[in-house]
């Protein structure tokens, strides 16, 4: 059988000896992406445009410091435990996206408390472009060879010759289009239907189908942490059962409020 190989070079272009990789255009075309996002959002529920600078310094410094932290205490403790000064390292790569889930829910309270915006409002509208930005990183990965899935001869395999020879499941690809249904849906709801009124429902509904995406694909991918354990369950997947208790949480507690306030 014939499988389509893939060798992208991770770098788009080299200008005076500074690459540019695609990892970073579709890491700069979420950001940018997600802004416009929510520039709408704003107008439409008429809120200050002017804040979402401070907002999305303080979402992006969080995201970015927790999914550093979190691939390097989730995945390679043992390493990084040994060479602290490598924790900084970021440009050599090594994103956890549990991380950055954790470190942009600290840092979206932190600016809630200073700035006194309802924390689930924040939570639920940034919530909407979140899946957006999910699928434009993965397709990244996917141009990097990285996180790339288990051994198949499923017709579909993509043999990634920068890694090896072996047809292998394309799970970025997976993940990639997983979080662009979970975008399309999440913008549709609140477009056309009134969950808006049940505050913290669209952030537990991202939550709910992320993790739930990211633990079923699990299955496919092959081990990102360096250590083992003796559970079924990959690190990944451990990691991903408490984000979808808090998901299924914030759902029904949101329905709960909005049927008694309906009364």
């Amino acid at each position: 059988m014939d499988f389509f190989v893939w060798n992208a070079d991770p770098v788009l272009v080299t200008l005076g000896g500074i690459s540019l990789h695609w990892y970073g255009v579709m890491f700069a075309i979420a950001i940018v992406s997600s802004y416009l996002i929510m520039q709408w959002v704003y107008h439409r529920e008429g809120k200050n445009v002017d804040s979402l600078d401070g907002l999305f310094m303080y979402a992006i410094a969080g995201g970015t410091i927790g999914a550093r932290l979190g691939h390097c205490f989730f995945y390679e403790p043992v390493f990084y435990l040994s060479n602290p000064l490598k924790i900084i390292a970021i440009w050599e790569g090594g994103l956890a996206s549990h991380g950055a889930g954790i470190g942009g829910l600290i840092a979206l309270y932190i600016y809630h408390k200073r700035s006194g915006v309802d924390y689930l409002w924040l939570l639920d509208k940034l919530a909407i472009p979140t899946g957006l930005i999910c699928f434009l990183i993965r397709i990244g990965n996917f141009f990097n060879s990285e996180i790339i899935g288990i051994h198949t001869n499923v017709s579909w395999a993509i043999i990634f010759q920068r890694i090896d020879n072996l047809p292998r499941h394309p799970s970025q690809l997976y993940e990639a289009f997983s979080y662009f249904i979970i975008f399309t849906i999440l913008m549709s709801l609140y477009r056309f239907s009134n969950i808006k009124q049940r505050k913290g429902t669209i952030f537990g509904l991202l939550v709910l189908l992320v993790f739930s995406a990211r633990f079923l694909l699990e299955f496919v991918k092959t081990k990102q942490a360096a250590y083992s354990t003796d559970l079924l369950l990959s690190t990944g997947q451990i990691l991903s059962i408490p984000f979808l208790i808090v998901g299924i949480v914030l759902i029904i507690r949101a329905s709960v409020k909005y049927r008694h306030s309906a009364v």
